[in-house]
This record gives C-alpha cells, structure tokens and sequence, in this order.
C-alpha cells in the first residue's frame, strides 16, 4: 500500500468516524434527551429511527444518479450537507427541530456510506479489498473507544448539543482534507457508455442471480446485527444490576479489541478468502449472542468479556462482507449497486430494531422480558447469512 493510498484510507475513515458518530451518539444521549424534552420512548425512536429511515431512502434515490458523477464530488456534496445537517443538531431549540435536523443529516447521510464503498471499491482490486475494508472498520472502533465516552462527558460537562457541535466542527476540517486528499474517480464514467434510464439502472441492480444473493446478504446481516444492539445497555442496566454510569465501558471496551482485530480480519480475509472468514466470525459470533442476551448478574469483568468478543466477532463478520459484496458488480455499475445495498442495509436496521422491540417486553418489577428470544431470532439470521454469503460470487 503506497502513501497515496494510506492518506486516502485516512480520510475515508476520518468521514466514516464522524458519520458513524452522529448516529451512534443518539443512543446513549436517549435519558437526557427525554428529561430535557419530555419525550416518550416511542417519541425518541423515532428521532433516532428517522436518520435510519432518511438515509434509506435517499441511498435508494441517489442509485439512479450516482454512476454519473465524479465520485470524490458526490462524496463532497454529501458529507457538506451531511455537516449541515449535524451543525442544525447542535442549535436545535425543540424536539421537533431536533428530528427535523436528524431527517436533514439522514437525507445527505445516505449517501456517504456506499459512495466509501465505492471509492474503496474502485481504488483496491479484490485481493486487497479486504485490508483497505479492515482498516476502513477502524473508525467505527475510533467510534466506540473514543468518540462515544467522549460525547457522553461532553453531555454531561456542557450540555446536550456539545458533542454535536464538536462532530460538525470537525466534520468541516475533514470536507478540506476530502478537497486535497481525495482524488478525482471518473473511471467509472469513461467505461460506463451511455446513460440509462432509472428503470434500465433498477433492471441491471437486479439483473443477476449473484447480486440478488449479495443483497439478501447485506439484509439478512443487519437484521442479525441490529436486532440486539439497541437493548444491550437497557438490558445489562433493568436485569443484571449494570450501573448507568458503566456503559461507556462496553464501547471503550469492545472498540479497543476491535481496534486490533479489524486489520488482522481485513488481511485474513485476503489471503484465506472472504467466504471462509465472515462463516468463522459469524458462528462465533453465536458465543456472545447467547451471553449476552441470558446474561445474569454477573461480575463485570464477564459483561465486558462478552461485549469485547461480541465487539470483535460482529466486526470480523462486516469486515469480509462488506469486501465481498463490493465485488459482485464492474465498476461502471458499482455506485449505483452499493447506494442500493447501503439503503436496504439502512432499513435492514431500523426493521431489526423494530423486531427486537416487538419481542421485548417490560416486566411488572422493571426488567426486560424475551430479550433472549430476540438473541435466538437473531441466531437465526446468523445462519442464514452464512449459507447465503458461501452463494455470492466476486466478479472484481
């Protein structure tokens, strides 16, 4: 990997870092955004929901447009409205606002994800594709180790717009090292031919039986990621005895053994395949769901050993996937393919919470009930993933 390359990995993960930060720091911010506001639950599902729902149906939109474009220009334009939209978070006056700011962010942060990807994608052929996915997936451990303890201090120093305002500030020094770092990608548009229609560009998504299979993939692994993630912190809180104030540990935790893994995944996933490597991390990754999901009240040490493998092995499965997937299409169709794949992943997501808190339910001394069903639901997707990923084929 010569220099070139490793700036550009940089910056990649630097835009992943505060884009993955916006949506995650919601979640632990939930009490002190309802004391403040007077919302209900169901109120603030659907302020963190409605980022999720956005982006979903913008990456579906922006399918139709993006293979027309200069890659590193739709990456700029959206990761600009993307800081807007995180900016209008921090002066949010009222709860309204406030959704109506994540529904801004959501609406440009659609787009950012796939067209990653697709730079990646373009920029690394599929025997380095893994490694440049592994050290890509180090933002969300930057994320979880550093961003997410930090937010919440923030919170708690200042108020509740501080960590908003400190993402979109340095989301305004990153849209300069995109300008300067990031190279103009219009290969894709020289090799492309002449433009289609969005029902020829639908049609081609669509088209064959291995991008099908990728898409079932890219759903069926989010529906088995998310459907347990949002209740982590209530469960270990309402039935283990878990103390509020301990939940930055799970972040810190499992974001630091990710830190080390996601390389090692990336490179292993080169030289033993993408296949082989996402079936070894999804079965272990059974070990922790189970843990996790009947887990007693147990000393701390053995909630975060949990969290930590739980961290790493759902890490080792996105890590190939994501390679694997970004492989089943030319690059000429590669941007629309992947805006396609990170909107149903998007949804894949808010469904996935959505089922999981269907299935939980609240106990009359507080605790959360059938959660460990939703750990079998989500074994299940586990293993249909596996037996889906061993169907999809890279093509380059």
């Amino acid at each position: 990997m010569n220099t070139k390359e490793r700036l550009l990995l940089l910056v990649l993960a630097s835009v992943n870092f505060t884009h993955i930060m916006d949506f995650m720091i919601m979640m632990p911010l939930g009490p002190a955004l309802m004391e403040k506001f007077g919302a209900s639950p169901s109120e603030f599902g659907f302020a963190v929901s409605s980022y999720s729902i956005t982006a979903g149906i913008t990456g579906f939109i922006s399918a139709f447009f993006v293979d027309r474009f200069d890659r590193k220009r739709v990456l700029l334009l959206a990761y600009i409205g993307f800081v807007i939209g995180t900016l209008a978070c921090a002066v949010a006056p009222s709860f309204e606002l406030l959704i109506a700011a994540r529904i801004l962010a959501g609406f440009f942060g659609g787009m950012i994800g796939s067209q990653v990807l697709s730079i990646i994608g373009d920029t690394f052929e599929y025997e380095r594709r893994g490694l440049a996915m592994g050290v890509l997936m180090t933002a969300f451990s930057a994320a979880s180790v550093a961003g997410v303890p930090t937010g919440l201090w923030l919170a708690a120093r200042f108020t509740w717009h501080t960590p908003f305002w400190v993402i979109g500030g340095l989301g305004i020094l990153i849209t300069g090292l995109i300008i300067f770092f990031v190279p103009n990608m219009t290969r894709h548009i020289q090799i492309g031919g002449v433009r289609k229609n969005p029902l020829q560009i639908l049609k081609e998504v669509f088209a064959t039986a291995n991008q099908r299979m990728a898409l079932a993939l890219s759903v069926v692994a989010m529906i088995g990621h998310f459907s347990i993630i949002p209740y982590i912190a209530p469960y270990l809180v309402n039935n283990t005895g878990y103390h509020q104030d301990q939940i930055f540990l799970i972040y810190l935790v499992g974001g630091a053994f990710t830190i080390v893994s996601s390389p090692l995944v990336g490179r292993l996933a080169d030289r033993r395949g993408k296949q082989l490597v996402f079936t070894i991390f999804a079965l272990l990754s059974i070990v922790p769901i189970l843990l996790i999901t009947n887990m007693w009240a147990a000393p701390l040490w053995i909630v975060l050993g949990a969290a930590a493998l739980f961290f790493v092995a759902a890490n080792g499965r996105i890590i190939p996937m994501q390679a694997l997937v970004s492989s089943v299409v030319p690059p000429q169709q590669r941007g629309a393919f992947m805006s396609v794949n990170s909107s149903l992943q998007q949804l894949a997501s808010g469904l996935a919470a959505n089922l999981g808190g269907a299935i939980i339910v609240n106990g009359q001394d507080g605790r959360l009930l059938h959660y460990n069903w939703v750990g079998f639901m989500c074994i299940f997707f586990v293993v249909m993933a596996v037996l889906l990923a061993n169907k999809v084929r890279a093509i380059g």
